[in-house]
């Protein structure tokens, strides 16, 4: 019930005592002190309760977050300390040893070109040619050999992609959400473009499946070629730069 005094509206509130019995329209009674506001005190509490449970929602799910960001980076440190030396010790530098040894130089460049340039059109990684480009050829040769050839390895994909538009476009369809950041790309002037794939290239994105999907965005073939030189020039130094590492304490323990 509710009361009207000076044009203004004032609330209720209905006592009950032990012993008491009032008939507020459910013939209700109860041995407890019952203090009612009928203008929503209950929804107060119910929104007291969502945001408690919002606050335990978002402090799991950041220590979800660092849980899982803690087990990727101990992954990733065990990776750096023994599993990738031991990958260089009984793979790749018995590699490297076959290859000076069998081809030439001039050789050993065609053969780690071809494959620089066709494995990501075979969706397959170039990072081990990239490797052995470093080791055997240093900075300064082993890079432009890496850089030329990755030249070639995302125009063919780009060229091949362009029989399969319609197909591509179909299954980017049928994943909105994952093709929404390629179908970005494709959008704005020439610079727009450059700057879409060359963050796409920096990014964890995966290059290989990016080099089919480009053409389908409706991305340009120029600022596609120079965003992706622009953006593998920083992974292509990784490469080198880590090979050279393993090179040279591979050396030291010969």
């Amino acid at each position: 019930m509710t009361f009207y005094e000076d044009d203004s509206v004032v609330p209720e509130l209905i006592m009950r005592m032990e012993g008491d019995k009032i008939d507020d329209g459910d013939n209700s009674e109860g041995d407890y002190v019952n203090l009612r506001d009928e203008n929503g005190a209950g929804e107060r509490c119910n929104l007291c309760g969502f945001y408690w449970g919002f606050g335990w929602s978002v402090f799991w799910y950041w220590v979800k977050m660092a849980l899982m960001f803690t087990f990727f980076g101990l992954l990733a440190a065990a990776c750096v300390m023994w599993v990738g030396p031991f990958f260089m010790d009984k793979e790749i530098i018995p590699i490297i040893n076959w290859e000076t040894r069998t081809f030439s130089t001039p050789v050993l460049a065609v053969i780690l070109f071809a494959s620089v340039a066709l494995f990501p059109a075979l969706l397959l990684p170039s990072s081990p040619s990239m490797w052995v480009a470093g080791m055997t050829f240093g900075y300064g040769f082993g890079f432009l050999l890496i850089i030329t050839a990755a030249a070639v390895g995302v125009s063919l994909p780009y060229l091949i992609g362009s029989l399969f538009l319609r197909k591509i476009q179909g299954w980017l369809d049928n994943y909105p959400k994952r093709a929404a950041i390629l179908r970005a790309a494709g959008e704005g002037n020439w610079f727009h473009q450059f700057r879409a794939v060359t963050l796409i290239r920096i990014s964890p994105f995966p290059y290989i499946l990016y080099n089919y999907c480009a053409v389908a965005t409706h991305v340009k073939y120029g600022p596609y070629l120079l965003g992706s030189m622009v953006g593998m020039v920083p992974e292509i130094f990784v490469s080198i730069y880590t090979s050279d590492i393993h090179l040279t304490s591979f050396d030291r323990q010969i």
